[in-house]
């Protein structure tokens, strides 16, 4: 028996780790019927049309884990709670008292902030609900509905948006891995077959060449992202002796592991969240009856389905994103005061704020190779679809990183659950 089944076998023969396996499968179970279930009065013809001619809306269909697509109750998917999350971490720069919530006061204070972001995304929920349903209803995907009728959708669509967020929530304490990015995946992997069947049925034999060439980009596209995900600089510490009666402590050295992609797969969601909002907002205002407006919102689109600025665009949120989130999630500063308490120190670097600004400089430039990793890999697609013409190229990209980087962690999960287990 190799290793793989060895560990095959004792992840179903503990109750624990079983039992949270399950709760995962369950509930991505829950998401998908919600996905299937319409809204009322839905168009599937125009609704077909409508995706056809807007690009933008592949994207945000992969926030909804499917569920926009067909236009069902859980249609805003875990959007407005990543929306709400945004700007939660934005206000921990012009407010300290949420910065010391988040990174001071442990356990609790990041609950705290968790129970603020969640209590966010509502109204924007709301909102997003009432722009998209309007959208729809100028689109012809829906009727134009009375006012109750409207209010009551609307009222769906957020409850859809909140459940969802739940379940999300319930995915991370009671189950593995992050929630709200095992919903976007789980969506993202529930669109294989239909894509695949597209592309079977689409085939050219002349594109054999590029549909090749995407395929190896796509292996060394996973390649990549496992060995970056993967990436350490190990920086070395060592323990002072400390004498304790008659006996020696300390003098051990180590090392403190400093990811070169600390900030995962979030930067891209976050970018994407970002970068769907002016999109949104001008398609729902090219029609307006007003003609500077709609001018204006015309004017958005037409940039940002230039392919060079969209690129650019992307690729400076992804890397400006990346420094954000590893700014918020790494504070050198705490790391340097427990290193100090604990009688450690780093060779050649005095303890408390030297040490403080020596791991600053190393996770600054070791997030810079994560950024440009992570901006490249988001706008190569981008660059395939320029060169190919092939459209469903530009949304492979993203929807591969975040199927490698939460199949990773997961996986990640899973072998520490096991390894303490075994001990």
């Amino acid at each position: 028996m190799n290793a793989f089944t060895q560990r095959l076998v004792l992840l179903f023969s503990d109750t624990a780790l079983r039992n949270r396996l399950l709760f995962v499968i369950g509930a991505l179970a829950i998401f998908r019927v919600l996905a299937a279930i319409p809204i009322p009065s839905v168009d599937a013809g125009r609704l077909e049309l409508f995706f056809s001619s807007n690009q933008f809306f592949g994207l945000l269909n992969v926030f909804s884990g499917g569920g926009l697509s067909n236009l069902s109750i859980v249609l805003l998917g875990v959007g407005p709670y990543i929306t709400a999350s945004i700007i939660m971490q934005l206000m921990t720069i012009m407010i300290p008292r949420l910065k010391a919530l988040y990174q001071e006061e442990g356990e609790l204070g990041r609950k705290k902030f968790s129970q603020y972001s969640r209590f966010l995304s509502l109204p924007i929920a709301a909102l997003q609900g009432i722009a998209f349903l309007l959208l729809l209803e100028r689109g012809g995907v829906i009727p134009d509905l009375p006012l109750f009728q409207f209010a009551v959708n609307v009222a769906v669509v957020t409850a859809g948006s909140v459940l969802l967020m739940w379940i999300g929530e319930l995915i991370s304490e009671y189950g593995l891995g992050n929630g709200v990015s095992i919903i976007i995946f789980a969506g993202i992997v529930a669109s294989l077959p239909s894509s695949i069947s597209q592309a079977v049925f689409s085939f050219d034999p002349a594109q054999i060449p590029i549909y090749l060439g995407f395929l190896a980009a796509a292996v060394a596209v996973v390649a990549a992202v496992v060995v970056i995900s993967e990436a350490e600089r190990p920086v070395p510490v060592t323990y002072a002796k400390r004498v304790r009666g008659m006996k020696f402590f300390g003098g051990a050295s180590t090392y403190l592991p400093l990811r070169l992609n600390q900030a995962g797969v979030i930067p891209l969601i976050f970018a994407l969240s970002l970068l769907l909002m002016p999109q949104m907002i001008a398609s729902f205002f090219a029609t307006s009856g007003n003609a500077i407006i709609a001018s204006v919102a015309n004017t958005v689109l037409g940039g940002l389905q230039n392919l060079l600025l969209y690129g650019i665009i992307y690729f400076l949120l992804v890397f400006l994103f990346t420094y954000f989130y590893t700014a918020i999630t790494f504070e050198p500063k705490t790391i340097a005061d427990n290193l100090q308490k604990n009688g450690a120190f780093i060779p050649g670097v005095r303890p408390g704020p030297s040490t403080a600004d020596h791991l600053a400089k190393v996770i600054t430039r070791i997030t810079f190779v994560g950024a440009l990793f992570l901006g490249i890999i988001a706008v190569l697609p981008i660059g395939m679809q320029a060169a190919t013409g092939i459209q469903s190229l530009t949304i492979g990209g993203t929807a591969l990183l975040i199927v490698v980087s939460v199949v990773l962690d997961l996986t990640r999960r899973i072998d520490a659950q096991l390894s303490i287990r075994e001990y």
